[in-house]
């Protein structure tokens, strides 16, 4: 977006709020576990909403699984949402992936290696440094 339209975030942050209570509470399809909501963009006109969503603990054919059964939920969810908030029409729920969290995982990982890389080099040239 060009511009930050206060209402269009309040309202996405409330649906973010709304949602994963809902998707915890709610939802008993077993291929939704373990779900973090974690933004949620609304379009200026309120008409359509992307929810990220990230799948904890899981590999990708049970995420693909996840997000399925997410965007085959969305009109129950959207009711729910009505039933919840006082808004003249809810947005249309879009399901997207979020892969931060793997991105961050990762990055976390190759931090961790190479300081283990560094800590093992330094350990090897004071053994060089004590032998002269």
């Amino acid at each position: 977006m060009a511009r930050d339209y206060p209402r269009t975030r309040r309202i996405g942050e409330q649906l973010q709020r709304e949602l994963a209570e809902l998707i915890r509470d709610e939802l008993d399809d077993p291929r939704v576990g373990m779900v973090t909501v974690s933004a949620v963009e609304v379009s200026r006109d309120l008409a359509h909403a992307k929810v990220f969503v990230a799948v904890l603990g899981a590999d990708e054919r049970r995420t693909e699984e996840t997000l399925s059964a997410l965007k085959s939920a969305a009109g129950f969810l959207r009711k729910l949402l009505g039933q919840r908030l006082r808004l003249r029409t809810v947005p249309a729920l879009h399901f997207h992936y979020d892969d931060s969290f793997d991105r961050g995982a990762r990055l976390s990982q190759l931090i961790d290696q190479a300081v283990s890389r560094d800590g093992r080099n330094d350990a090897s040239d004071d053994d060089e440094s004590e032998q002269r």
